[in-house]
């Protein structure tokens, strides 16, 4: 479902988009590559220069690498746009400290104990802080099991993603209706149950 519309006039002046993509790698790893870019609707005046309309003002890239447990065994961080070139862009090095952190370990403390305020770049690291549950997805059904657990008899442990988000709660009616097994403390009327 789309957003409500509006009936007030607006103007779109800006826009970042961010998009984050997960690969297996043939030596058992995973890389996570995100990238952010911010762009304005107009000519934008920075200290540093004018921007052209729809040139980026910030085109950010992180790569982390981790193992299936999880742990960030390496990355890279790179500026291609900044708004203060030979300034901005000298930071990406110090991306370096993310290895060692556990994304599901206290992981954005982490971040923002290594790499906060003036130890990072605003943008980089807050990409960095939603690197968590893009490694989740892109380990559902290969690396996590998420298998509906009354389709699996023999599945000894819960489904990772239950009990993580308030739909997937323990006790409410979509684990009651989709993960039965491992439903607690709630019964579905009889009509939802008729249709699933």
């Amino acid at each position: 479902m789309p957003l409500p519309s509006t009936t007030i006039g607006r103007a779109l002046k800006h826009t970042r988009s961010i998009q984050i993509d997960a690969f297996a790698r043939d030596d058992g790893l995973w890389d996570l590559d995100a990238h952010i870019t911010d762009t304005k609707t107009r000519d934008i005046k920075l200290a540093s220069g004018v921007r052209p309309v729809g040139s980026a003002l910030h085109d950010l890239s992180l790569r982390i690498t981790i193992d299936t447990d999880l742990t960030i065994v390496d990355a890279v961080a790179v500026s291609d746009a900044v708004p203060y070139p030979g300034f901005c862009n000298t930071i990406g090095p110090d991306y370096k400290k993310l290895i060692g952190l556990n994304l599901f370990r206290q992981f954005r403390q982490g971040v923002k104990e290594r790499l906060s305020g003036i130890h990072g770049c605003t943008h980089i690291t807050e990409l960095a802080q939603i690197l968590p549950t893009a490694a989740v997805q892109a380990f559902a059904g290969d690396v996590i099991d998420t298998r509906d657990g009354a389709s699996a008899s023999e599945q000894t442990q819960q489904p990772f993603q239950l009990n993580r988000c308030h739909a997937l709660r323990l006790d409410g009616p979509a684990v009651a209706q989709y993960y039965p097994r491992w439903s607690t403390a709630f019964s579905l009327p009889t009509d939802a149950k008729s249709s699933s």
